[in-house]
């Protein structure tokens, strides 16, 4: 190539980057993003770089104490990740985010930034294993104390907050992996009448089924890994929240430890995040007809899917979640004993063929997994059954394939031979 050919362009216009007030979600998520080089890329530039060179000495002064934007050191900023960060802020409604290498690490920097010794946290017992884990365990060797309480009933979350204590309440909505809906508005005005923070990690339905900020939700939390990525091909957390929380208290905890999302991994969420909202659709879609065939089986007890109207929660369900179920499911099998039901579940697991036995979700192939020894395999017996995970509970992250195709799989191990 000439040098004149590989110069960049000068004259042609880039993009503004931040999304017009208008634009639908559908738009942002093919749109929003930082500003294009002078090179003009039509696609997402990918940023392999550790650190960027100042124009001068007094440039990398200001910009290291803040007096000026500008990117630096990729630990804390990098393009790629910045335009992974606003592209999901604007998607969830919110001002600001930061890019985390996982979930985990996501709830790691909120716990590490707006908690300290004394202070209390009020958690679903509901939430994902790891999560409970690190909340509960972890955290409390520091001086946190976790109340754990109900995801549905109101009235635990509000016995459970301690007034000048409590600095946050945490719901994962729906939870994993029984799907059960908490109320956001409700649980946001709990939260908000003792001055603590309502975080609500939105994994299992993504802002596009479902934007907790709407209903008053402070933060919101992401494993990208899910539904952000699509396709099972990296590992990813983020936060969204106002600018100020994020930039004055989580921002310095992720400059210094290190919590950081890398620029590659930023690019694959940035080309997931541009079919998420018809992935979402095409995936509940599927998920709302296998849950309906499930409950017809002689062979499964019960079904858990927020779309069906017999589930507890589904009218909350459908005002928080756009109308839609999402795209995982959980079913019980029917057994006479636990062992009965663990064996018969292993079984089934054991006989499907097009399923993927895998602890992973919101991927464009099925999984399939028993949460009782796996996701949630590291509880003891007492915090699984308050949780409501039995042995015969399976979960399933419905992806792409045709509806016909998984429920014949599933008839394998769902026969009387089972």
């Amino acid at each position: 190539m000439s040098a004149s050919r590989a110069a960049p362009d000068a004259a042609r216009p880039t993009d503004a980057g931040a999304p017009d007030a208008s634009w639908h979600p559908d738009t942002i998520a093919v749109r929003s993003a930082v500003p294009r080089t002078a090179y003009g890329e039509h696609s997402d530039a990918l940023f392999l770089t550790s650190s960027f060179v100042q124009q001068d000495a007094q440039s990398a002064a200001a910009r290291f104490a803040g007096d000026e934007d500008g990117f630096i050191y990729s630990r804390f900023s990098n393009p790629t990740v910045a335009s992974m960060e606003q592209r999901l802020a604007a998607l969830e409604g919110m001002e600001c985010a930061l890019a985390t290498a996982s979930g985990m690490g996501a709830i790691t920097l909120l716990m590490l930034g707006l908690l300290r010794s004394g202070d209390h946290v009020v958690c679903s017992r509901s939430v994902f294993g790891a999560t409970l884990k690190l909340v509960g365990e972890v955290f409390g060797k520091f001086g946190v104390e976790t109340s754990f309480v109900s995801q549905t009933d109101l009235s635990e979350w509000k016995a459970a907050l301690r007034p000048g204590r409590t600095r946050l309440l945490f719901a994962e909505t729906p939870s994993n992996p029984l799907a059960e809906v908490c109320d956001i508005a409700a649980l946001a005005a709990l939260a908000h009448d003792c001055d603590a923070l309502l975080v609500v990690d939105n994994c299992f339905c993504s802002p596009a089924l479902q934007r907790p900020a709407e209903f008053g939700a402070d933060l919101v939390m992401h494993s990208g890994t899910k539904f952000l990525d699509g396709q099972g091909r990296t590992l990813a957390g983020a936060l969204c929240g106002a600018r100020e929380l994020l930039e004055q208290r989580l921002l310095p905890v992720q400059r210094s430890a290190g919590i950081s999302l890398s620029p590659f991994n930023a690019w694959v969420v940035l080309k997931g995040l541009e079919t998420l909202g018809v992935r979402m659709q095409a995936q509940s879609q599927r998920a709302l007809e296998l849950a309906r065939w499930l409950q017809q089986q002689p062979a499964v007890a019960r079904v858990h899917y927020p779309g069906l109207p017999e589930h507890p929660q589904h009218a909350l369900a459908m005002k928080q979640q756009s109308g839609q179920g999402g795209a995982v499911l959980s079913f019980e099998v029917a057994a006479a004993s636990p062992q009965q039901a663990r064996e018969r579940a292993f079984a089934l697991i054991d006989a499907t063929r097009l399923c993927s036995i895998t602890a992973n979700f919101g991927d464009t192939r099925t999984t399939i997994t028993h949460p009782a020894s796996t996701s949630h395999g590291r509880l003891s017996d007492a915090q699984r059954a308050a949780a409501g995970i039995g042995q015969g509970l399976i979960r399933i992250g419905v992806g792409l394939e045709h509806p016909a195709d998984l429920q014949a799989d599933l008839a394998r191990g769902l026969s009387p031979r089972a």
